[in-house]
């Protein structure tokens, strides 16, 4: 940390005696030496690059801060300027989350200054702009004692667009009661696979106030199926991140929460139920707490679930050509589960310039016990059947994820900002496996049978200390910061023969040790035109990887040196039309997990690998943006996702064996157009629709093909209509109708076919808006899982796995204290996860 401190002093120090004397004698001072360190000519490199040029002009500054009248500063206000005469709107601008403004380039003149929030106005101000000028406080009244007396009327969700980011506000909307969960896969852009939420045919990242959430594809969504959508001010889909943000990944959904600007407590607690195949329970509570001073907030969820997951499968084995054996499965899963997750934000501000704000979170899963069937039927190439074979398998996992997270920030007097952050993450799994086939002929005697057991278990530790300052030059935004993250895994796999007692398999079994060390420096410059917003930036990243393999004396070390520039402008041509570009590259790192070799059996004949020589991908991402009225937005881009790492299933026709292989495909391209449109069709009925035209283009190396190299490529479309409707006068009574179309999909090696949804739910709320009722239901068609295939060469496989997508869901939720304040409510800030799955 204290390295953290004394680099930002090294830098704010270089930029004053660089606008003073130039770069050439600072660098002359510095006795600079062309063989300097890398580290060192780096910095000097990093300094020189971001140093933002100033253009002085006879316009001037605006500064200021909202407040209430408890001098309490009001996050996220609108700030209004407007003419004296007429009070025509000169410039809008929005508070940040310490209640602060800026306008920049005014022309001298006398105005009107205000501000409002959440339906609440300030008082004109009169101000005379002759000169930059720093007000003191626009006073927002919050009648907190008059609320249960309003009835606040949801409206339809505002889509925004920015320089480097769409903003899809729902805060007090008709979809805010929704979950977190549901409220994402609403968002623009935004598709739902199964756990995965994708944006443009990737898997993308979700932050909440641009902390990253990376947990496995499950535990993010069971943490927003109960993070409630209350406490979300916006969620911005960033396509292509700005510099600040890590270069590892694609795009990313950041969740905006708000914050709570009322003095005192209040809380709620809620339950749901879910009938699918099998019942399913949750338990939630929150709290909140606020004094001038202190901000607390704690949260608990309780998930017992039995879920069942059914997988038909059919391979077609070829010999020169022709069908040699054909063989059916159908797997059934039952998986019981108990998850508790737990989470702790503190806020202390000191004063209104320092912020100490601590954050901690955990989730635990002491059980997941899964139960497996199958039954494979092996015929010749005419259907005769030849044999059959059964495999019961039986999996217990335990998982710990812990984390803390400490932040403090400081505000300068001049709206300069410094944040130091630290964070540290535990990750623990453990996984023992028993699996025994059985071999019959047609007839049902018994032939033979085959067993074994694995005894499984990794540990990862993240560390990550982070500095950002943030500065207006000018009228220049101007960002920087440094970072430093050390992951540090092992993962331990014992293999053992069960058939004839207990064996020891050395060669199939490993301890695979993986370190991690990545330290990077950004910069990025962002300016406002009456028509024209710029931002700019550069990322630096130096990655130093190591992965041991105990077993094979294999050792795979990665040392590199990367820059990820990113572009982006806006241009406004009136207030009905808008163009912008944007530009980024980015990395995507192997996972951990990927990089294990270890062999995961789900029998004998189907195994699952990892790959540790696989090598991080680098992509170039191009967006081309119109938007109409800011209603009807349409988005082209381009693609080029380099060796995108992907997994692949192979089937070996020798051994008659089916493998998932992780590995890095030769080349990769996508491209599309992207439309979508909110409209209030009348007062009580809001339609959003979505729809995607899309290209995919995926090469690779074929391994069970004489490593032949083939490409495989989908055209599709996916179209998401979803109507929001008020059903009561007061508005406590709501009701929503989705329907999601999709043709196709590209996986791999796999083509998915055509699916459905269609989905219904309601909502009423009661007692004075203290208890809100739920009930909702989803694939009313069962046309949500579709026929995946792989066909080319001498590869003929495919399967369609049906999880419990046909439910109804029941939920209920009262709250409890000061709860009509829930607007202003502010969320927890969850921590960063890297690469966990």
């Amino acid at each position: 940390m204290l390295e953290c401190a004394y680099l930002f002093m090294v830098v704010k120090i270089s930029l004053d005696y660089i606008y003073c004397k130039g770069l050439q004698q600072f660098l002359l001072d510095l006795n600079f030496n062309p063989q300097l360190p890398l580290k060192k000519l780096f910095i000097i490199l990093f300094i020189a690059i971001g140093l933002p040029f100033v253009a002085h002009s006879q316009t001037f500054e605006l500064k200021g801060e909202v407040k209430d009248q408890y001098q309490e500063p009001v996050a996220f206000a609108s700030v209004f300027l407007l003419t004296v005469k007429d009070s025509v709107l000169v410039k809008g601008s929005s508070a940040d989350e310490n209640g602060s403004f800026l306008f920049s380039d005014i022309a001298e003149g006398l105005y009107f200054l205000n501000a409002s929030y959440v339906g609440q106005t300030s008082e004109n101000l009169a101000i005379e702009i002759i000169k930059d000028t720093k007000i003191g406080a626009l006073i927002i009244e919050q009648q907190a004692e008059q609320l249960n007396e309003v009835t606040v009327t949801s409206n339809k969700p505002v889509v925004k667009r920015e320089v480097d980011r769409i903003v899809f506000n729902v805060e007090n909307t008709v979809i805010s009661q929704n979950s977190s969960w549901d409220i994402l896969s609403q968002t623009p852009g935004v598709i739902i696979m199964g756990d995965d939420l994708k944006v443009r045919n990737r898997t993308t990242t979700v932050y909440i106030n641009n902390r990253k959430v990376q947990l496995s594809s499950e535990e993010v969504r069971s943490l927003l199926e109960n993070y409630q959508g209350e406490n979300i001010k916006s969620v911005e889909v960033i396509h292509n991140p700005p510099a600040s943000y890590d270069a590892e990944g694609g795009s990313i959904l950041n969740i905006v929460t708000s914050k709570n600007l009322s003095v005192g407590y209040k809380g709620n607690v809620n339950v749901g139920y879910t009938q699918g195949v099998f019942p399913k329970y949750n338990f939630g509570t929150s709290h909140f707490y606020k004094t001038k001073k202190l901000n607390v907030n704690a949260n608990y969820n309780y998930s017992p679930k039995k879920e069942f997951k059914n997988t038909l499968n059919t391979t077609n084995f070829i010999e020169d050509g022709d069908v040699l054996s054909i063989w059916d499965t159908d797997f059934d899963q039952i998986i019981r589960s108990n998850t508790h997750a737990a989470g702790l934000v503190v806020d202390y501000d000191f004063n209104d310039k320092n912020t100490l704000s601590f954050t901690s979170n955990g989730q635990f899963q002491p059980k997941r016990d899964s139960d497996f069937f199958q039954e494979t039927t092996i015929k010749d190439a005419v259907g005769v059947l030849d044999s059959i074979f059964t495999t019961n398998s039986f999996l217990d996992e335990k998982k710990n994820n812990i984390s803390g997270d400490l932040t403090f920030k400081h505000q300068f007097k001049d709206q300069a900002n410094l944040t130091v952050n630290a964070h540290y993450t535990y990750f623990d799994l453990g996984r023992n496996q028993n699996v025994n086939s059985n071999y019959f002929m047609p007839n049902g005697s018994f032939i033979r049978d085959f067993s074994f057991s694995t005894i499984a278990d990794q540990q990862i530790e993240i560390q990550t200390a982070q500095l950002d300052y943030t500065d207006y030059f000018g009228s220049v935004f101007f960002e920087t910061g440094i970072k430093g993250a050390f992951i540090n895994s092992e993962s331990r796999l014992d293999f053992f023969l069960q058939n004839n007692g207990t064996e020891f398999i050395p060669n199939l079994s490993d301890d695979y040790i993986y370190d991690e060390s990545v330290y990077a420096g950004y910069f990025s410059m962002s300016k406002d035109w009456e028509k024209w917003s710029i931002k700019t930036g550069l990322r630096a990243e130096h990655t130093e990887s190591s992965g041991v393999s105990v077993n094979v004396s294999n050792i795979n070390a990665l040392s590199y040196f990367e820059l990820f520039p990113s572009l982006y402008i806006l241009h406004t041509i009136n207030k009905n039309h808008s163009l912008s570009f944007d530009y980024s590259r980015k990395v995507e790192r192997p996972r951990y997990e990927d990089l294990n070799p270890f062999r995961t059996y789900v029998n004998e004949r189907t195994i699952v690998e990892g790959n540790p020589n696989l090598t991080p991908s680098f992509s170039h991402n191009f967006n081309l943006n119109y938007t109409l009225n800011q209603e009807y937005f349409f988005d082209f881009y381009y693609r080029d996702n380099g060796k995108y790492i992907s997994t692949i299933t192979f089937q070996d026709n020798d051994n008659l064996v089916l493998r998932d292989v992780t590995q890095n495909v030769l080349e990769s391209t996508s491209y599309g157009f992207d439309f979508s449109y909110g409209k209030s069709i009348t007062n009580n009925w809001y339609l959003y629709s979505y729809i995607s035209l899309f290209h995919e283009e995926e090469s690779f190396l074929a391994l069970q093909s004489d490593e032949y190299s083939f490409t495989n490529d989908f055209n599709g479309a996916y179209v998401d209509l979803t109507n929001y409707i008020t059903l009561s006068k007061d508005g406590s009574f709501k009701g929503e109708l989705g329907l999601v179309y999709m043709s196709g999909w590209l996986q791999g090696s796999f083509i998915q076919e055509e699916t459905t949804n269609l989905t219904v739910g309601l909502r009423k709320s009661f007692l004075n808006n203290r208890a809100i009722l739920s009930v909702s239901a989803n694939d009313l068609l069962g046309k949500y899982n579709g026929y995946v295939s792989s066909k080319y060469l001498n590869q003929d496989n495919g399967y369609i796995t049906t999880p419990e997508t046909q439910y109804v869901k029941f939920g209920f939720t009262y709250n409890f204290g000061n709860f009509r304040l829930e607007d202003n409510q502010r969320g927890i800030d969850k921590i960063e996860r890297e690469r966990l799955k």
